[in-house]
Order: structure tokens, then sequence, then C-alpha cells
């Protein structure tokens, strides 16, 4: 029997993607903390550093057991997109998105019994296509767009206007679940 799993993450869309690959975490306890962007920040290093915080100050509560950290940013270039919190996030999102590529980026840190850190980082490209004022608004009137990394939900109505996607559908929810496989695997988790 492994070591308890403690998921730092409240993302329901992490704990159906464990669920799916048969893992329910012991415990759920998110790290929350300020996860601004520092200045000239670039969205790998960002994204990296945030997961890597959130596994750290989980783990300081939880010694003894596995904890698991992930975290998701979208990116255009070398912008970082804000999560979907209010209009304006969604505003700045939507006039960068329609009609362009950007970069889905997922990092997750593994801290193990013994204090071990593992980190690895996933990459999706989405091509969003081209998107009228009246589809723009209509998605925002949906309200899928809140909490979520870019203000879009791949999994939702946001597909009727994705042209196309490179990398691992689970990366771009939050998870990438091949990666989490070898981390674990890596890390003892499924050591008898």
């Amino acid at each position: 029997m492994p070591c308890p799993l403690v998921l730092a993450s409240a993302s329901p869309r992490r704990l159906d993607l464990l669920r799916q690959i048969g893992i329910v975490p012991d415990k759920i306890d998110p790290a929350d903390l300020d996860e601004s962007p520092r200045k000239a920040e670039l969205p790998r290093d960002y994204v990296r550093r945030v997961t890597a915080e959130k596994a750290q100050t989980v783990a300081a509560r939880h010694p003894g057991c596995f904890v698991l950290a992930g975290d998701t940013v979208v990116a255009v270039g070398r912008r970082i997109l804000p999560k979907g919190e209010t209009r304006a996030d969604f505003e700045t999102c939507f006039k960068l998105l329609p009609g362009r590529k950007h970069k889905v980026l997922t990092a997750l840190t593994l801290i193990t019994p013994t204090g071990t850190a593992r980190h690895t980082l996933a990459e999706a490209n989405v091509t969003f296509a081209r998107m009228s004022a009246a589809e723009i608004e209509a998605y925002y009137a949906t309200g899928e767009w809140k909490g979520k990394a870019g203000a879009y939900g791949y999994q939702g109505i946001s597909a009727l206007h994705i042209r196309a996607v490179q990398g691992n559908y689970s990366t771009i929810l939050g998870l990438p679940l091949y990666e989490l496989g070898k981390m674990l695997r890596a890390g003892g988790f499924y050591a008898s």
C-alpha cells in the first residue's frame, strides 16, 4: 500500500483526470499562494516555479506523504494570459486568442515521502479559429471561461472554435497523464 497522496490543487479537472486513471487522492489541500508572474518571467519558468512552490508548501503540511501539484498557463509568445476571473481577464484573452496559435503549458511537481522532488513540463499547441464579436460575446455569456487558464475551457463549448490541437488533451486540461504516470513510477508511488 503506497503512502497517502495529497493533491495540492482544488481543480475539479485534475481530480477527474486522476480518477480516470484509477487514483483517488487521500486528501485535497490547495496551496493558496500568490500566483502573480514576476517581472519579465517567461511562461515556462513561471509555471515551473509556481508548481514547485505549491508542492513545497503543501508537502510541509503533510510530511511522509506523496504530494502532487500542478499548474497550467496559456501563453501567446512570451505573454502569460491571465486566468479567467473578471470581464477584463476575459477580454485580455479574447483579444489575442481568436485566429491564433497559442501554447498551453502544464507543469507537475511530485514530492515523495522522503522529500525528493520530481518535476515535469508538458506542452500543447492550440489554434483558435477567427471569432466574430457576437461569437466572443456568446462565449462570455456561458460563464465557462471562469477560473480557467486563458479564460477558456477546452473540454466545453469553446471546442466549437478550436481549429487544431498538437499535443495531449490531458495537458490542456491541466494534468498530463502520460508524464504523470512516468513521474509516479519513478517516484515509487506504485511500489509495493
